[in-house]
């Protein structure tokens, strides 16, 4: 496969993410509404498909490990679509959250399946900077969703926004049927074997290497995923923004992350991942506080929250591409389970991020508190994480782990 195929690959699996979260949430009120639904039940449609994204990665990793990358990532493809047909047919709530849980699982396969591959074809500083490039392509997707999915819902209805999904689907898994080629090198056969697969999870997560980009990646989420699940009814319901104006500041936001990712291709060949990673944890931290301080002062407006959000995004777009291929760096035998493991944490830091979230704005109508508060306290955890966990074991001067998966060669 070309350099180019290899990115375009990339970024339709990774951007299976915002566009499954942002492309809808320009629909979430009316979904709430047109469902007769309460807040708690509108943020289960979003936590509970992260929920199920990162457990879903528990299974697929080690499938793709055993089976190899092409078939995990055409069935999943395939379950996606199905599951995105369900959901814009949805009858109630309860049916919509069940499907969007099935687009969770589905969704684990793609985004699983392209960390893995990065690591099958590079070496950890150079997967650092093809990642950023798919990256870069899943910031161009999420310019589109946000826009996209607030003209459908407004112009057409919900229901048109959630079948975008399935068409996005489809023209995925044909680019993936067409042209995608194996990458894994060496299957392992006694990969789903559980004294194999325990022993493999057991000497990932003891590897500091692991924890600490991982811990950078699920933090940075963290920030991110509060500003979209809280997004919606902050700028529709508490500032008055029209679904396509909250769409169109949704393009704003993924166009300063994409900006982001290209400073990181800059940043990178310079200064190293530990260096790269500490200066844009200080814009992280900047973006953090300005923002909360401006809440606690009273200041609630569009400017307050965006301006330095953009530079939280700037920040993003590096903490990600060095964060999800630092931490399956050390695992060459076994990338699916190391990104299985890393993508888990972070949509479990999602979730219970999303149970807090429901309750905090259903206690605080009328204001943009849980979110400005929510972004603020992870740029802190950001930046705490890349000042000592990644400076102390972001680069580790040891060769590569040897899993258990090599054992069966």
């Amino acid at each position: 496969m070309s350099p180019a195929l290899i990115v375009l690959v990339l970024s339709l699996l990774l951007g299976l993410q915002p566009v499954t979260t942002d492309l809808y949430l320009p629909a979430l009120p009316s979904i709430t509404q047109g469902f007769g639904a309460g807040m708690p039940q509108a943020q289960l449609t979003l936590t509970a498909l992260l929920l199920a994204f990162g457990l879903s990665q528990l299974v697929w990793g080690p499938l793709s490990d055993r089976l190899g990358r092409r078939p995990v990532l055409l069935g999943g493809t395939a379950m996606y679509v199905l599951a995105a047909v369900g959901s814009t047919f949805s009858a109630s709530m309860e049916q919509l959250i069940v499907w969007r849980t099935l687009e969770g699982v589905a969704m684990g396969a793609g985004v699983m399946g392209a960390r893995a591959v990065v690591r099958d074809l590079y070496a950890p500083v150079d997967g650092a900077r093809v990642m950023s490039k798919g990256l870069t392509g899943l910031g161009v997707i999420a310019c589109a969703s946000a826009p996209v999915g607030g003209l459908l819902a407004e112009w057409f209805g919900w229901r048109v926004a959630l079948g975008a999904l399935a068409v996005f689907g489809a023209g995925t898994l044909a680019v993936l049927a067409w042209r995608f080629e194996e990458t894994l090198s060496q299957k392992n056969p006694r990969a789903l074997q559980p004294a194999t697969l325990l022993l493999t999870w057991g000497q990932i997560v003891r590897h500091p290497t692991f924890w600490a980009f991982t811990l950078l990646s699920a933090t940075s989420y963290g920030g991110l995923f509060t500003f979209l699940a809280a997004g919606s009814f902050v700028f529709i319901g508490v500032l008055g923004l029209s679904k396509t104006g909250y769409g169109l500041l949704m393009l704003s936001m993924s166009l300063s992350y994409i900006a982001g990712t290209f400073i990181c291709r800059r940043l990178l060949p310079r200064f190293g991942v530990r260096r790269t990673v500490a200066i844009a944890a200080a814009a992280t931290l900047t973006a953090g506080t300005s923002m909360g301080v401006m809440a606690l002062a009273g200041v609630q407006s569009v400017a307050a929250i965006m301006v330095p959000f953009y530079l939280f995004m700037l920040g993003h777009g590096v903490h990600q591409p060095c964060g999800q291929s630092g931490a399956v760096g050390p695992f060459p035998q076994a990338a699916g389970a190391a990104s299985a493991l890393s993508g888990f944490l972070m949509m479990v830091t999602a979730f219970f991020m999303g149970g807090w979230l429901g309750r905090s704005l259903a206690d605080h109508p009328g204001s943009a508190t849980p979110l400005t508060h929510g972004v603020w306290f992870w740029s802190v955890a950001i930046a705490l994480t890349a000042w000592t966990l990644v400076q102390r074991h972001g680069e580790p001067a040891t060769p590569p782990v040897r899993v258990a998966a090599e054992s069966t060669t």
